[in-house]
């Protein structure tokens, strides 16, 4: 064959689609990774919650996971529904909720505090006011509800929670709820135990 110069170009031109095609299928699949990981991240975590309730102590959702399920929240007003991790660690909330350590545990007297991602786990806090229920259910197959009584906005520096001789619920997540970068506020909504 004789290579030629209309015959080059069109052999370059071909090569040049077939490479850019190649990398723009490249890229939307590395786009593509990161949602269809969280996916497969809840369907996991809630079989670590059935699992973890049939065993009545909490299941790693994967064998590397630093974080198991403890409980489940919900909002049936605004269809909410999420698995707690009992760890508070950043990779946690990147999953789910997190149960903080030094609060109370969720159900026992004091205050339990939740914490995810304002752009995530936790968006719904937006729309949560005073009288909504919150469901939460235990892995011993126990459920208790919850009503808010407030929400308030606090640097994150001098967020503290006052014991108390009941059960509280205090969610918590970065305000304010549309900002792109992190900032030292906090949205908590606080919720007594009905």
């Amino acid at each position: 064959m004789v290579w030629n110069g209309r015959v080059f170009r069109h052999r370059l031109v071909t090569a040049l689609c077939i490479t850019f095609a190649c990398a723009g299928i490249l890229r939307f699949a590395t786009g593509a990774i990161v949602p269809a990981k969280a996916v497969v991240a809840q369907i996991l975590l809630e079989r670590a919650f059935d699992r973890s309730i049939a065993a009545h102590a909490p299941q790693k959702p994967w064998p590397w996971a630093d974080m198991a399920p403890v409980a489940r929240v919900g909002i049936k007003r605004l269809g909410v529904d999420r698995i707690v991790l009992d760890s508070g660690s950043g990779q946690a909330m990147a999953f789910g909720p997190t149960l903080l350590a030094g609060g109370a545990r969720l159900g026992a007297p004091g205050v339990a505090v939740l914490a995810a991602h304002r752009d995530t786990h936790f968006r719904f806090l937006e729309q949560v006011r005073a009288g909504d229920v919150i469901d939460v259910e235990a892995l011993n197959g126990g459920a208790k509800h919850y009503r808010v009584t407030r929400a308030e906005i606090v640097r994150w520096d001098r967020f503290a929670v006052a014991d108390t001789p009941f059960s509280r619920l205090a969610l918590s997540t970065c305000y304010p709820f549309g900002a792109v970068t992190g900032g030292p506020l906090r949205y908590v909504v606080y919720a007594d135990e009905a």
